[in-house]
């Protein structure tokens, strides 16, 4: 077996610090796995972590991007979780088994892998078993990728804090991975979906994938529509995935006692809106931090069963991740997946 492999690193943030070098193979130390990486998706976190940087834990030289599937191809001592073989996708956040991450009130949890830890793109990682889960039977390498981040955050806002019932109405912003998972899941449990993009081509395909009502925000504000669709009743569970002062929005646009799951920062940081409704509508706003790994082994299950296919608009080799970049800038519909054969 070789004993070198390739990795993207970077020395400092910034995309132009990017560098695909060859390392050494990594080993796998008592309690962990080494996976042959077959396929990471991209996140838009994983964009700003490129660029901005993620804060004073980052260590460099750093990997980026948290979410791959691949097989184990040695185990450490100690290790039954898995066996060598074994087809396994990563989790987001290491250590993070079940229930709130680690964390308090004044530093709430903020672990990650390609942020307080390195990443995945490379050719091989070791990590310790706990970060993996079986991989879906009837998914490919770089579908499975996409489930570690975009699709348990769906899926935990729908399912683990939702949970969304037949016959209710579900909205989600634009046609990324978060959002064409949560409409796939939300189809699945039989809810009504409507979608908002600003393009009639990504519409047209979100209606092919089982969207109920499309919103072109472009030409209608989206919330005047929202209640022209619900004859002013609102939506149940909104996915808020641009974040900033257009949380705002999303509450205009909440039925009674509805739901908002807060997940995007597209817009900002800093999210605002408008008190009387929030208060006079009474919903439930949560913040969304992906998920543990429970419910990403009940979503691998899920998948299997509702042969839920996720939606990829690109597949790039491990070489071409400049170009998997620039095309995660201008907006996928669903997600960029990088492959290493």
């Amino acid at each position: 077996m070789t004993t070198t492999m390739k990795r993207w690193e970077m020395d400092a943030p910034g995309r132009e610090r990017l560098r695909l070098k060859t390392v050494a193979l990594p080993e796998p130390g008592p309690g962990e796995v080494r996976v042959k990486v077959a396929a990471v998706s991209l996140n838009y976190r994983d964009k700003g972590a490129i660029e901005s940087g993620v804060g004073p834990s980052q260590r460099f030289p750093f990997t980026p991007a948290s979410d791959l599937a691949g097989v184990v191809t040695d185990v450490g001592a100690g290790v039954t979780r898995f066996a060598v073989g074994d087809r396994v996708i990563s989790t987001f956040s290491p250590g993070r088994l079940d229930g709130p991450g680690h964390g308090s009130a004044r530093v709430p949890p903020y672990v990650m892998l390609g942020g307080s830890h390195p990443g995945v793109l490379a050719e091989y990682v070791a990590f310790p078993a706990d970060w993996f889960v079986k991989a879906p039977a009837t998914l490919d390498a770089a579908e499975a990728s996409t489930l570690p981040c975009a699709g348990l955050t769906a899926w935990t806002a729908l399912v683990e804090y939702g949970p969304v019932r037949p016959g209710q109405t579900v909205l989600v912003q634009g046609t990324g991975g978060v959002a064409l998972f949560g409409l796939q899941l939300a189809r699945a449990m039989g809810a009504d979906v409507f979608v908002t993009s600003g393009s009639d081509d990504k519409l047209a395909r979100a209606k092919a994938l089982g969207a109920t009502h499309l919103i072109h925000r472009e030409r209608e504000d989206w919330v005047q529509a929202v209640y022209r669709l619900t004859a002013d009743r609102g939506v149940d569970h909104i996915l808020e995935l641009v974040g900033g002062a257009h949380l705002g929005r999303s509450i205009e646009a909440v039925a009674l006692h509805g739901r908002i799951s807060v997940i995007g920062v597209f817009e900002g940081f800093t999210v605002t809106g408008p008190s009387a409704p929030l208060l006079l509508k009474e919903p439930t706003v949560r913040g969304i931090n992906v998920g543990h790994r429970r419910s990403l082994e009940e979503l691998v299950r899920g998948v299997d069963r509702l042969g839920l296919k996720p939606v990829i608009d690109r597949r790039y080799g491990l070489e071409d991740l400049p170009a998997a970049l620039e095309h995660l800038e201008r907006g996928p519909f669903g997600k960029i997946v990088v492959e290493s054969h």
